[in-house]
Parts: structure tokens; sequence; C-alpha cells
């Protein structure tokens, strides 16, 4: 999914800035931070949308694998993590790629049922959740109850088109596998958000992503073969592999790297909230995939309560997480 690292790792973790050839690839510092955090954004969904794809010649664990194999390679070359990690290290790690694995699979099967937005919404409360958990103020318990309205609507639990008397339009509700492949990706992002700040601290940003990643490829490439067989390796499904790889983590990773560096973490978290909203927008443009209004409303419920966390916090206290 949006599958970046920057908001996993915070402003606060143990490597600020990226390589210079990972900051190479977005462009001259001459870009402003909020053109470069919109084109993440972007990146991450046209990868998401290109991924549905490909579920013509292979499985969810195909692209999966795909995304993750060329993902790890890529940054791999970029970063050059030192493979000398003690023990604990090498076990965190290895439950990183294993959570980055099982989010990820999670949502390609999810991306089968749903539409993007929906998709990508529901999923966002993960994170949501992370970043309030440790609150104490009964404000933001208000957001969470305005997130799960949000999610009601989304799911099709609650049908306003009937209580209105008007058509809804868009899909109709989801089915329990849809629902349940959404939490998990909902619960895997949460996961994926405490287990990279973790990893960031002992072995870096772009070195943890890395290695992550690495680890989760290999734990996937199983599911992949599997569901696609011989279909994994057709030439224009790994190329479409590729670009899937470059544009849902390389570029939204190292354009919000680039941002990050030249922006207040606050305005950073803020332009991050608006993520559900792109996901829907890119839907609708490249997979026609059109919502009700209930889904809409479901959207702005989530991407609220994710501003309201966010700007009714104290500025010492940091920004909700988030991954991808």
């Amino acid at each position: 999914m949006s599958g970046t690292y920057t908001s996993a790792v915070g402003p606060s973790g143990a490597e600020p800035a990226p390589p210079g050839r990972l900051a190479a690839l977005v462009g001259p510092d001459a870009v402003p931070p909020p053109l470069l955090m919109l084109l993440g954004m972007v990146s991450t969904q046209v990868g998401a949308a290109i991924a549905t794809q490909l579920f013509s010649t292979t499985s969810p664990g195909g692209t999966t694998a795909l995304r993750l194999g060329f993902g790890a390679l890529v940054l791999l070359a970029l970063a050059r993590p030192t493979l000398r990690l003690g023990r604990r290290t090498v076990g965190l790690v290895v439950v990183f790629g294993v959570a980055m694995a099982g989010m990820n699979l999670a949502f390609y099967t999810a991306l089968q049922r749903v539409p993007l937005g929906i998709a990508v919404t529901i999923a966002f409360t993960g994170p949501l959740l992370v970043s309030v958990a440790a609150s104490r103020r009964v404000r933001d318990l208000g957001w969470v109850v305005l997130a799960g309205l949000g999610v009601a609507l989304l799911a099709g639990l609650l049908d306003l088109g009937a209580l209105t008397g008007s058509s809804s339009g868009g899909t109709g509700p989801l089915d329990g596998t849809a629902l349940l492949c959404c939490g998990l990706v909902a619960l895997g992002w949460a996961g994926y958000v405490v287990l990279g700040k973790a990893v960031s601290t002992r072995v870096g940003a772009a070195r943890g992503l890395a290695l992550g990643m690495a680890v989760g490829a290999v734990c996937v490439l199983p599911f992949g073969v599997a569901g696609s067989g011989s279909a994994l390796f057709d030439p224009w499904t790994m190329t479409l592999g590729l670009g899937v790889a470059l544009l849902s983590s390389v570029l939204p990773y190292s354009a919000e790297m680039a941002a990050l560096r030249r922006m207040p973490a606050r305005v950073f978290a803020v332009l991050l909230s608006l993520e559900p909203a792109v996901a829907a927008l890119v839907g609708l443009t490249l997979l026609h995939e059109t919502l009700g209004w209930p889904q809409l409303l479901g959207i702005g419920c989530v991407v609220a309560a994710s501003l309201g966390a966010i700007t009714g916090r104290p500025k010492h206290s940091g920004r909700p997480e988030r991954s991808g």
C-alpha cells in the first residue's frame, strides 16, 4: 500500500535525512515540500492502481512478492545496509519484515474486492489508533469514534441511503472477506508503525526499510509462486511489478524524506492525513471506481479524525504515524 517508511520513523528517527542518492530521485530541493508530499502520495496510489492490473495474470501474493522483491533490490543497492547486526536486532528486523509482508498481502487481497479509496481509508485507521493510543484526553476518544463512524459508512454497516429514502450510489456493503482483509491491513499498518520506529532506532530509516522489505519479500515469495506459478516470471508481469515497487515504495519514501527535512513535522502529518482522499481520487481517475455519498462521507470522517488528532495535540507531542 502506501508503503513508505517515513511516517513510521518520524522526525526524531535515527536517520533524519536519506542518503543523497535517495533524495536525488525526487529532484532538487527547489521543489516545495508540500508539492513533494503530494507527489509522494499520488505516486503511492498510482502504484496501487497499477497493481490491480496485475491481478489478471498473477495473484495478490504474486503482486506482493514483486512489489517487495523489486523494492528491496533497489533500496538495498541505495542504502547498502550492514549485515553485522546483533541477535535482538536481527529478530526485530525479521518481525518487521513479516509484518510488512502480511500488511501488503492483505492490502492487495482487499483491492481485489473493494475500491482503492475504501481500502486505504479503512487501513488508515490503524496508524490513527496508534497515534491516540497513549493519549489521556477525552477529546481523542471522540476522534476514534468519528473514525469508527467513517469505517461503518465505508463498510455499508450504516445505510444512510435507506434512512433518507434516496439512492446512495457507489458500491454495496462490503462482504465479510473484504472487511476482514481491510481490518488486517489496518492492524498490520499499526504494527508496522510500532516496529518501524524500533528498527529505525537500531539500524536507521533507509537501511531498516531495505532489510525489512528483503525479509518480507522472502516470506511472501512462496505465496506468490503458489498463487501465480510461472506467470510470476512473465517479462511484462515483472515489468509492471518493478513499476509498482518504484511508485509505491522507492519514490514516495524519497519524496517524503526530502520534504520532512524542510517542513515542520505537524505540517507533514496534516498533509499525510489527506492520503485517503488522494486514494479515492486516484481510484476514480484511473480505475473508474465511483463511490456513493455515504462512502465519501466516511472518507471525510476518517480524514477529519486524523486531522483532529494532530491539530489538537500540543506542539511538542509530535504527530501520528503512517506507513504503507
